[in-house]
């Protein structure tokens, strides 16, 4: 399977290396390689990008903010996140845009539909900043969103796991695997695979979800040339 343009959705934890918050600079660096082997087969990228690294709601509850103040502040995490992976990637030499769901011009270029398309059509990687620019949405459901938007082939959902598991495979030694599934049958047997707004989005409109571990070298490559890795989620 060849695809053509992939939406890759990279969480924030990816970027604080071997610390549980926090920005690595060398896991930036690692991660725009790992782009650019992609890039370099001639497959447009999109990119998502979290903000866990930096700020995620679920374990700031008891701080007093409140919820959409508190996912005002993630998705400024993922324009941080969004921006230092740029800078990553022109370092390689590879030209790059941030468009941001939030607006915030010093640092990115507003999500704008044809702007977006214009610089995949030259070659440019596109950055999708600021999640869908609306609290209680995760960056899950941007991904999917701006997949859908951008008529991507593929959402490629970068984990630390090597796919789709019927239990917690670090809790239990006995977990199964799976290679492919349905989307009906990842919801009969209550599979967490992306948040419920945006595994919907996918299902509606057919979009395949391919689940793989980020971490292994060259898994990323492989994923985006189609080759069987992780688990492909499929309509």
């Amino acid at each position: 399977m060849n695809y053509k343009r992939i939406m890759l959705k990279l969480s924030g934890e990816v970027f604080s290396g071997d610390e549980e918050y926090g920005i690595h600079r060398a896991a930036f660096l690692d991660t725009a390689k790992q782009i650019q082997d992609v890039y370099k087969t001639g497959v447009q990228v999109v990119i998502v990008v979290g903000g866990g690294n930096i700020w995620r709601y679920r374990d700031t509850k008891e701080n007093g903010i409140e919820r959409t103040v508190s996912d005002a502040m993630g998705m400024l995490a993922t324009v941080m996140n969004s921006v230092a992976l740029q800078a990553a990637l022109e370092s390689l030499g590879l030209e790059t845009r941030v468009l941001s769901a939030i607006d915030i011009p010093q640092l990115a270029e507003p999500f704008i539909k044809r702007r977006a398309q214009r610089h995949l059509q030259k070659n440019r990687i596109v950055i999708c900043a600021g999640g869908t620019g609306n609290p209680y949405f995760t960056t899950d459901s941007a991904a999917a969103l701006r997949a859908l938007e951008l008529s991507c082939d593929v959402l490629l959902k970068a984990t630390n796991v090597d796919g789709v598991y019927d239990k917690d495979p670090n809790k239990h030694k006995d977990a199964v695997k799976y290679d492919e599934l349905t989307f009906q049958q990842a919801l009969d047997k209550h599979l967490d695979i992306m948040d419920q707004a945006a595994f919907s989005l996918c299902q509606d409109q057919s979009l395949p979800i391919v689940v793989f571990n980020f971490m292994k070298k060259g898994s990323l490559l492989k994923a985006a040339k189609g080759e069987k890795i992780g688990t492909f989620v499929r309509a």
